[in-house]
């Protein structure tokens, strides 16, 4: 069993846990519901933590939470409209202008 990921965000850690599985790792999330404890416990000890089961997944496994971290952060960035060359800001899927697609 190996430690992939830790966060404080238990949201997060419960998405990426559906996403190894979906992809068939086998995984657990760890400290789930410790975040009570805080202040009683130094709080990054309190954090979840997402672990495989299986050794040998942990290096796919980083390497599909990296992905999906890195999409994440490219959908949180401006992007420049294909059709008109407009900047849109990352909340919207089509262009404010000329109304393409973000993903075409």
């Amino acid at each position: 069993m190996k430690k992939i990921f830790g966060c404080e965000d238990t949201i997060q850690c419960g998405f990426l846990k559906g996403v190894l599985e979906n992809t068939g790792i086998p995984c657990l999330v760890r400290n789930e519901h410790l975040q009570g404890g805080t202040g009683e416990i130094p709080f990054v000890e309190t954090w979840p933590e997402l672990w495989v089961l299986e050794d040998e997944d942990a290096i796919p496994a980083r390497r599909l939470v990296e992905d999906v971290l890195g999409a994440a952060d490219a959908d949180a960035r401006s992007w420049e409209c294909a059709g008109c060359s407009e900047s849109n800001e990352p909340q919207f899927s089509t262009c404010w202008k000329c109304g393409a697609d973000r993903y075409r």
